[in-house]
């Protein structure tokens, strides 16, 4: 019968890289250990295992690869020439186990670990490293795994485990999914300066009815909030190019190629003019998610509160 680690012997978050693969792959561990001593007592007496314990874990492994991996000579023994081949393989593996468990161990220390973020393409210039710099004065070792991602793609990697919270917006509305509403950001129509609009200070987004508009692709947030709007407003946008990036789109607009709605730039855009829409009312709400049901470490657990800290100041970061 395989030994079951007593509560003494589970990992603790002080124990060695050792006790940890001893934990987590017994049989494995208790193999390395005869093969080291090539004793079985001592080996026993090394692991802290009672030494019928590891008996009978050695001669369940060999049965159950149908190899003999040690020759015996009472108490001692040596390794067979199949027992030198496995000792190779397992010695790899038990190594790898104890990297992986260190990893994340780290990842969840509360003063150094790991939090996997995403956020929008046009969070990126201001707001995000506006936060990361806050977070981090009050957390300085935290470290972050950043991807930067229209919102379904970071959705998907929420869904998927690989980031533990992400912006986004619209806000989703999931069952799988935990979101709370942090903020709002004001949708200005983008004109080229020279277009008969760009004297204008604000607009009802019905008079653009008749422009052709350059947009984010179909599955980017701010894509279906531009089709919503213009629906709302009576019309359906005639397209002219199809983007990936907000930038982008206002650099075309520059170029003349069309008006966009769009958020305020990081840094103020020559050869564009940006006009309120007083109808309707063009905005899109910034929210924070999670997995419904994941479990948060500690450094995500604080940085979850303080996101949550800056409803209706996350863009003033």
């Amino acid at each position: 019968m395989v030994h079951q680690p007593s509560s003494a012997e589970r990992l603790s978050p002080s124990g060695d890289t050792e006790d940890m693969v001893t934990t987590l792959a017994p049989r494995l561990a208790y193999f390395a250990g005869v093969a080291r001593t090539e004793h079985v007592t001592r080996a026993a007496g090394e692991m802290n295992v009672p030494q019928s314990t590891l008996s009978r874990s050695m001669a369940r492994l060999e049965q159950d690869l149908g190899v003999d991996l040690f020759a015996r000579h009472g108490r001692t023994v040596s390794l067979t020439p199949a027992g030198r081949t496995f000792l190779a393989s397992v010695e790899r593996a038990l190594a790898e186990i104890g990297r992986a468990a260190e990893e994340v161990r780290a990842d969840a220390d509360p003063a150094t670990g790991k939090v996997a973020f995403g956020f929008l393409h046009t969070m990126g210039a201001e707001t995000v490293p506006g936060l990361l710099q806050a977070f981090r004065a009050d957390h300085p070792r935290v470290r972050f795994s950043l991807v930067q991602n229209y919102g379904e793609a970071m959705l998907e990697r929420l869904r998927a485990g690989d980031l533990d919270l992400c912006l986004t917006s619209p806000v989703p509305d999931a069952p799988d999914l935990v979101a709370r509403r942090l903020d709002e950001q004001k949708l200005r129509l983008v004109v080229p300066a020279d277009h008969a609009l760009a004297g204008r200070r604000r607009i009802r987004l019905a008079e653009a009815a008749d422009e052709t508009f350059v947009t984010l692709e179909p599955g980017y947030g701010l894509r279906r909030i531009t089709d919503d709007l213009c629906e709302e407003a009576g019309f359906k946008p005639r397209i002219a190019f199809e983007g990936e990036e907000a930038e982008t789109l206002r650099g075309l607009v520059a170029a003349g190629l069309g008006v966009a709605l769009l958020p305020p730039p990081a840094v103020p855009r020559p050869g564009v003019a940006e006009l309120t829409v007083t109808a309707p009312r063009a905005v899109r709400e910034i929210g924070v998610a999670w997995l419904e049901g994941h479990p948060d470490t500690p450094p995500v657990a604080a940085f979850k509160k303080f996101l949550l800290s800056r409803r209706g100041n996350l863009l003033a970061t």
